[in-house]
């Protein structure tokens, strides 16, 4: 059977498409382009009203296009409204999140006998591996249906962590992301309790040279023990921080249900710009929240042009039914929205500027990606250089210039 696995979503969702590719692979099946694959799993996300709908739109272009395909829909729109998709034709199984390890049973893809996959740097045109620690999530932020669609967290043991960060070294892949619905509760739900610095010192510890990177990671979990491990000479992880702020505004951050202040927000960035002034350290914010006022709108922004932030992923905020955000008044039109997330996203831009031609005259350790002219550079650049090395490749990169594209050397 030919197959192919259509993703939306974050990290997590990639991570969990990844390891199905896998299992399908192993079970003799062969991955292949969407329009020709007998078999296509569409793995959705529920984070946002757009999400949801893009899946619905491949799911009733597949039917169209393809009515010979058998779909498979899992992830979490799949388990939060599985009624809106059950119905739509050529939708053969419909698996939530909570059988989603088990699909390729559910879905009777028994194929052969089931023999090891085949691990290689650049499978499903992935270079780096997401290697998933910890799925479901315990906070309970006012906005978001992930508690209730992925579940409690549940840590995955320490054990079997490492067991696959030696598989994926001895097949040849240099870097791996941690990946995580809430990476920094790994841990606390295991027998004894442990933590997420427990977890990155046995990966410093480890035979071999397979880099990690973390993916994102809540304010209150970035803990000095992480700090220390990430800034500790030569270490394994990369100087690469994802921390979401979501909002400037105290008065927003409680709405939010988010369990820290601005303040102490700019007080961990600066900790870790002491520690690693050239990292990278992206944040995500939030645009349009219920209750937001022009006031709390413009703080946020002039938060973004002052944090010394290298990126940030600007979000309109999406109502998602059942949440209490969702009951909350006053709402800012759609055209409200729309416009604050403008704004923030212009200064966003001009933090990725910023924080690239700071970078410009300096030496990174880098990755190569895709066909050898992208590197990918410990502090998260992307930047072009010349052809004649193949993907994988791991190198040191001078960046020449930040315009009109980022672009380096490569130093022998």
């Amino acid at each position: 059977m030919n197959f192919c696995v259509v993703t939306f979503g974050c990290r997590a969702n990639q991570a969990d498409s990844f390891r199905l590719e896998e299992e399908l692979c192993a079970l003799g099946h062969t991955p292949a382009a969407r329009e020709s694959a007998d078999l296509v799993v569409v793995n959705t996300c529920a984070v946002t009203a757009a999400a949801e709908r893009s899946a619905r739109q491949l799911l009733a272009r597949l039917a169209r296009e393809q009515p010979a395909t058998r779909i498979a829909v899992t992830g979490c729109y799949a388990t939060r409204q599985p009624e809106r998709l059950e119905r739509l034709p050529c939708v053969v199984a419909l698996v939530p999140n909570s059988r989603k390890t088990n699909l390729a049973s559910v879905i009777g893809a028994a194929g052969r006998a089931a023999a090891p996959a085949v691990l290689s740097p650049g499978a499903g045109g992935r270079t780096i591996y997401p290697l998933q620690v910890q799925a479901g999530c315990d906070e309970r932020c006012s906005y978001c249906v992930v508690p209730s669609t992925r579940g409690p967290s549940t840590s995955r043991p320490l054990e079997a962590v490492l067991a696959d960060a030696r598989r994926l070294a001895v097949a040849g892949y240099r870097e791996a992301i941690l990946t995580g619905v809430h990476l920094g509760a790994w841990g606390r739900d295991l027998t004894p309790r442990r933590t997420l610095g427990d977890l990155l010192a046995a990966l410093d510890e480890l035979p071999g040279d397979l880099r990690f990177r973390l993916s994102s990671l809540e304010p209150m979990d970035c803990t000095p023990e992480v700090i220390r491990l990430v800034v500790r000479p030569g270490s394994r992880f990369a100087p690469h921080l994802h921390l979401p702020l979501q909002h400037a505004s105290d008065a927003v951050l409680r709405a939010m249900r988010r369990p820290y202040t601005f303040d102490d927000f700019r007080r961990l960035l600066d900790t870790v710009r002491a520690a690693l002034p050239d990292a990278a350290v992206g944040t995500d914010v939030m645009a349009g929240f219920p209750g937001e006022t022009e006031v709390d709108a413009r703080q946020l922004e002039e938060a973004l042009d002052e944090l010394p932030l290298s990126y940030a992923h600007v979000f309109a905020y999406s109502e998602r039914p059942g949440t209490e955000a969702s009951r909350r008044r006053p709402k800012a039109s759609s055209r409200e929205i729309r416009e604050r997330a403008a704004r923030l996203r212009e200064r966003a831009d001009r933090l990725r500027r910023r924080f690239e031609a700071r970078q410009v005259g300096t030496e990174r350790l880098a990755l190569t990606l895709g066909d050898g002219t992208v590197a990918l550079t410990d502090n998260y650049l992307k930047v072009r250089i010349p052809p004649g090395l193949p993907r994988n490749e791991r190198v040191r990169v001078r960046v020449v210039r930040c315009t009109p594209l980022l672009g380096g050397e490569v130093v022998r």
